[in-house]
C-alpha cells in the first residue's frame, strides 16, 4: 500500500510523493498521523546534508495521530486511539535515569528509539518504543494541532521548572522565536514578575507582546547590555536565557545577569565555534551558567497536559493552514524571516489524505 510523504533527497531537495507504507510491527502499531511539527531542528536537517549522503529521508518528529493498526501481540493500544508521540526514548536503567535526569540516558541502543517519520500519512511505532514509554493519549475534545503544540513546549517546560523562574523574577529572553514566546508565556504562568525580551527584529518583538513579554529590547538599534542594565536599576536580570544559535548572544548574557544570578545557554550554536566568556566577570560576580537540553519523561508528560489544558493559551499560536505539497513554501517563509517567528504544524484532514500544514505563530499577523 502506497502513501504521501515529504522526502528528502538532498540539501533542500524535498518532494511530496507516493512511497511505501510502512509494515505494522507484530508487538507494535501503525499511527496515521494528523499533525506533525515543523521545528527549527527540521528546518536546519532539511536544509543540509544531515544524512551524509543518507538519502530519501522522511524527517518530522512532532507527531500525532490516531492508531490505524495494531500488531497481532500489541495489548496497550487500540484501533482509534488517539496517540501523542513524545521523540525521547528513554532506557530508565542507566544511572541517568534512575536520578532522575531521564533526558542524559546513557543507553545508546535505546536513544535511537526517537521518532522521526512524521512528515507522512503513517508511520511506524515499535513494540519496544511502547514499552520503554513517552507516547500520551489526547482526549476526545482536543485537537490534534493542539496536542501536537506539546512537544516543543517540553523543553521549554523543562527549562524553566530546571531553573526555578518564577516569582518574583525578572526574566531576560534573548531571541524572540516560537521557542522565545513559550519561554515568555510559561515563565507568566510560573509568576515571573517582568519578561524582557532581546532580539534584532523588530517585527519579531511586536508579535511578542502577545505572550505574556513586558518589555522588548531591539539589539540591532540599542546596546541590549546597556538597556538591561536600565530596566533593572543596574542590578541585571535575575535570569538571563540565550535561545538563540549565536555565540554573540552567549557572550553578552553573563553581562546581563546581576550578581549571584543565573545564565541558561538554551540554544545550540554552531558545531566547531567557541564562545567568548569573560571568566572574571564570572568569577567575582558568582554567575552561575547552565546548558539545557530536552527533558525527563515526568517532564514531558507534564509539558503535554499543559499544552492541551485550558491554562495554556494553545490555540493562540495556530493561525492558518497550507498544504503538504508547499512545506518548502513552509520552510522559505521561516528561513526568510516571514515565519521565523511562527511554528508550523503538518496537519492531515479527517479524509486521510494529508493536505494541511498548520502555521503557529502569534495572533495578529
Amino acid at each position: 500500500m502506497k502513501m504521501k510523504a515529504a522526502l528528502m533527497y538532498g540539501p533542500n531537495d524535498i518532494r511530496v510523493e507516493e512511497t511505501e507504507k510502512p509494515e505494522c510491527p507484530k508487538d507494535g502499531l501503525i499511527l496515521k498521523i494528523m499533525s506533525v511539527g515543523l521545528c527549527g531542528s527540521d528546518i536546519r536537517n532539511l536544509t543540509t546534508d544531515s544524512r551524509k549522503g543518507a538519502y530519501p529521508f522522511i524527517y518530522g518528529h512532532e507527531i500525532v495521530g490516531f492508531v490505524d493498526e495494531i500488531g497481532s501481540e500489541e495489548t496497550k493500544y487500540k484501533v482509534g486511539d488517539r496517540l501523542f508521540l513524545f521523540p525521547g526514548t528513554y532506557c530508565m536503567e542507566c544511572d541517568e535515569c534512575i536520578s532522575g535526569h531521564s533526558e542524559n540516558c546513557s543507553n545508546t541502543a535505546v536513544a535511537k528509539l526517537a521518532g522521526t517519520g512524521g512528515f507522512a500519512q503513517y508511520v511506524a511505532v515499535s513494540g519496544e518504543k511502547i514499552r520503554r514509554g513517552g507516547i500520551y493519549e489526547i482526549p476526545d475534545d482536543v485537537s490534534f494541532d493542539a496536542a501536537s503544540l506539546g512537544e516543543p513546549l517540553t523543553s521549554v517546560f523543562a527549562c524553566l521548572e530546571n531553573v526555578k523562574v518564577g516569582y518574583p523574577d525578572t526574566l531576560v529572553i534573548i531571541g524572540a522565536g516560537p521557542i522565545g514566546c513559550f519561554m515568555a508565556q510559561l515563565a507568566k504562568i510560573r509568576g515571573a514578575q517582568k519578561v524582557i525580551m532581546i532580539d534584532i527584529n523588530g517585527t519579531r518583538l511586536e508579535m511578542a507582546k502577545d505572550f505574556g513579554v513586558d518589555i522588548t529590547v531591539n539589539s540591532s538599534e540599542e546596546n541590549p547590555i546597556e538597556a538591561v542594565k536600565k530596566l533593572t536599576n543596574g542590578k541585571g536580570a535575575d535570569k538571563v536565557i540565550s535561545a538563540t544559535p549565536v555565540n554573540t548572544t552567549q557572550t553578552q548574557s553573563i553581562h546581563m545577569v546581576k550578581k549571584g544570578g543565573l545564565v541558561v545557554f538554551f540554544g545550540g550554536v554552531p558545531k566547531g565555534s567557541m564562545t567568548e566568556l569573560d571568566c572574571n566577570l564570572i568569577h567575582y560576580n558568582n554567575i552561575w551558567i547552565k546548558g539545557h537540553f530536552g527533558a525527563s519523561y515526568s517532564q514531558s508528560k507534564r509539558a503535554f497536559q499543559l499544552a492541551i489544558s485550558p491554562t495554556f493559551p494553545t490555540e493562540k499560536f495556530i493561525t492558518h493552514t497550507l498544504p503538504l505539497d508547499k512545506i518548502n513554501e513552509g520552510i522559505g517563509l521561516t528561513k526568510s524571516g516571514k515565519a521565523i517567528k511562527l511554528y508550523y504544524i503538518l496537519g492531515i484532514d479527517n479524509n486521510q489524505h494529508l493536505h494541511n500544514i498548520c502555521l503557529f505563530l502569534p495572533t495578529g499577523i
